[in-house]
């Protein structure tokens, strides 16, 4: 969701009342609650055209929707049982329903980084490992960060070589996540892990941690390395886009996070970024850029990996590539 649809649904939600906002909120995920709150408050007030709009455009939304049945998996359930019996029905519906909440680690998603460290730390490396494959990239990248540097190279190592869950790898949490991973004996073997999740991950790191990384898992195997190498896409990395991806990234990114994410970018990356925009939006932006005081270099990571993470959020859309605009980058 851009920034635009973040500030609607913020209006949206503050104009419903306390108890349709938490009803709401009850069927979203962490992060899109966790948004949506940082959203909410900094919205203190809005003026009536705008609210009367979002309004008008969620009534309209809502009026083209229509519930086919009140429970959706007990209506498979009945029909595929009436039809193939209750034997050959059985195998089925896990296989269509398992699409809901099967991996038994959601609750983590809600935890702190450092918490989540504190609970898995002194698990077997390759648990951690299947652990960490179920969460978003940049919570399990903040999770290795709190876990010793050998037991993260460990770890990384193993997620690059993983292709599979087993579902009796999870049950040997300890009785803090046992009660998270009830119905674990359902669980399918899923396709999680391998060089792309290690190099997303990977990306999250930055600097001399990430080399530290590539540099351990490259003395194990050097053409695994390369192959997670070959996937990581970094901030620089933006001058590999074509430019329909380079403008088609602008119209995602606030002002104000690509002026202090392009503080840490050299002139040719900062020239890209010029040539994509009109002449007058690339001229305020180089005001803006030597105008601009001192920044954090914190600060200035912080904000490129929020751009990092709308480029990926693109490309998993399918709307840009990050080969770039070689002849090989689509097919």
């Amino acid at each position: 969701m851009n920034e635009q649809g973040l500030a609607d649904a913020a209006i949206l939600l503050m104009a419903l009342g306390e108890d349709a906002a938490a009803e709401v909120f009850r069927h979203l995920a962490p992060k899109e609650v966790q948004k949506l709150g940082e959203t909410m408050s900094r919205t203190r007030t809005t003026s009536r055209e705008r609210l009367q709009a979002v309004l008008g455009r969620f009534q309209a939304d809502a009026g083209d929707l229509r519930t086919l049945v009140a429970d959706t998996d007990e209506y498979i359930r009945a029909v595929l049982r009436r039809a193939l019996g209750d034997d050959k029905a059985g195998l089925l519906i896990e296989r269509i329903l398992q699409g809901g909440d099967v991996s038994g680690i959601e609750s983590l998603k809600w935890m702190d980084p450092q918490s989540v460290a504190e609970l898995i730390r002194n698990e077997h490396p390759q648990i951690i490992a299947s652990i960490l494959v179920h969460l978003e990239r940049d919570q399990a990248s903040a999770v290795l960060a709190h876990l010793s540097e050998r037991l993260c190279h460990d770890v990384m190592l193993r997620i690059a070589t993983l292709d599979g869950i087993q579902p009796n790898a999870l049950r040997e949490l300890n009785d803090v996540l046992t009660k998270v991973l009830a119905g674990g004996e359902k669980l399918k073997r899923k396709k999680l892990g391998g060089t792309k999740a290690a190099a997303e991950i990977l990306n999250f790191f930055g600097g001399s941690n990430e080399t530290a990384v590539l540099d351990t898992i490259r003395e194990h195997d050097a053409d695994l390395a390369q192959r997670i190498a070959d996937q990581m896409f970094t901030f620089e990395d933006l001058n590999r886009l074509d430019d329909r991806a380079v403008q088609l990234l602008l119209r995602e990114v606030p002002g104000e996070s690509l002026i202090v994410a392009l503080r840490g970018a050299d002139n040719e990356l900062r020239e890209r970024v010029f040539r994509n925009m009109s002449q007058r939006a690339a001229e305020t932006l180089r005001e803006d850029l030597e105008s601009k005081g001192p920044v954090r270099l914190s600060e200035v990571e912080a904000e490129q990996k929020e751009i990092l993470k709308t480029v990926r959020r693109l490309a998993d859309e399918g709307l840009i590539a990050l080969g770039g605009g070689g002849d090989d980058a689509y097919v």
